[in-house]
């Protein structure tokens, strides 16, 4: 009877202990491979410390390139093309002929002017002998000198009717016809810009235009190659908004490059700092987390995570301004902070 009796307390002695040691296995806190002794519950994070940093705000806009001088080439009459004299991509000097037009059509008239002024000239030279022999009076000489300035004036007009020139010096952007193609009046054939400083124009809505003026530092760049980058300035600001778009046109100038790798007609992304603040207490941007309708952060202290209600100043995709509810060098989660609980244990991984 006895040996039964020590068999059964055995027996409970042993349920009694593994009880005890499943009881401890749930408090039991694992260790990991930093060393450090965790509940099972502890949650992995990344951490980063508030600091003081410069706060820049930036906004980027998308535009169209043009030369800073640009100009049209237009047809004045309705004639022929004879000839286009230039390619897309030819430097033109000022005042080169580009494009010729039919000449004997009756809308040039330029063989009747040309005929006209020739003679005025021989009348005038036949004149100023005269006048310099005594043969004739001042009041003459002076009759035959306006006529002549005249016919020199209608024949320089029929002239630039039919050889049309560069107003500027540049390259040629573009041609609209070719020889044998009838013009109309207002038509335009060629255009010219000078390239070597261009014009950005971008449009910017009604909330962005009281931030932006004359003199503003831009950036300039083409999505065909984001790392080439060039400093320009804003010189004119609309008055205006358009009436459909309600939008406000901005014009920026910057200098191409040597090779002057962009061209007018591009588009372009142009971006504009707004603000500048110095010394600002700052978080990474991503460590911002809604909690119910509170704005805030997590907060570590003594290895557990707390929710803090923060007021937050400027931002960009990067940095975050503090107002208040946070000191510099507190430490703050800024990753896994969607699964954090208040209070819960964290482990900063690395």
């Amino acid at each position: 009877m006895k040996s039964y009796k020590s068999i059964a307390s055995v027996f409970a002695a042993a349920i009694l202990c593994s009880f005890l040691l499943l009881s401890c296995g749930k408090e039991k806190v694992e260790e990991i491979d930093d060393g450090k002794m965790l509940d099972q519950d502890t949650i992995a994070i990344k951490v980063t410390k508030v600091e003081v940093k410069d706060i820049e705000i930036f906004k980027t806009y998308s535009g169209t390139l043009e030369g800073e001088k640009q100009a049209n080439i237009v047809a004045k009459i309705s004639e022929r093309i004879l000839s286009i004299r230039v390619r897309v991509g030819d430097y033109i000097p000022k005042g080169s002929i580009v494009v010729e037009l039919d000449k004997v059509g009756a809308a040039s008239q330029y063989y009747q002017a040309e005929a006209g002024y020739l003679n005025a000239e021989k009348e005038l030279e036949r004149m100023k002998a005269l006048y310099n022999e005594g043969a004739i009076a001042q009041q003459m000489l002076d009759g035959t000198q306006t006529a002549f300035n005249i016919a020199k004036a209608n024949y320089e007009a029929s002239k630039s009717l039919v050889e049309l020139t560069a107003p500027i010096s540049g390259v040629v952007t573009e041609i609209n016809g070719e020889a044998g193609d009838l013009t109309v009046p207002g038509m335009q054939i060629i255009k010219l810009a000078d390239i070597n400083r261009l014009k950005a124009i971008i449009n910017v809505g009604e909330q962005d235009i009281m931030s932006i003026y004359i003199n503003q530092p831009i950036q300039v760049f083409s999505e065909l190659q984001p790392d080439l980058t060039m400093q320009g300035t804003i010189n004119q600001i609309s008055n205006s908004a358009d009436v459909q778009s309600r939008t406000f046109e901005i014009k920026g100038s910057f200098l191409n490059t040597r090779d002057k790798w962009f061209k007018p007609g591009m588009f372009c992304r142009v971006k504009i700092l707004f603000t500048n603040k110095k010394g600002s207490l700052a978080i990474p941007s991503v460590s911002v987390i809604t909690n119910g309708n509170e704005k805030g952060v997590y907060v570590i202290n003594n290895g557990r995570a707390y929710f803090r209600k923060v007021k937050f100043g400027i931002t960009n995709d990067n940095v975050t301004e503090i107002l208040n509810g946070l000191k510099e060098q507190e430490t703050i989660v800024t990753l896994g902070m969607n699964n954090l609980k208040e209070g819960i244990p964290v482990h900063v991984s690395q």
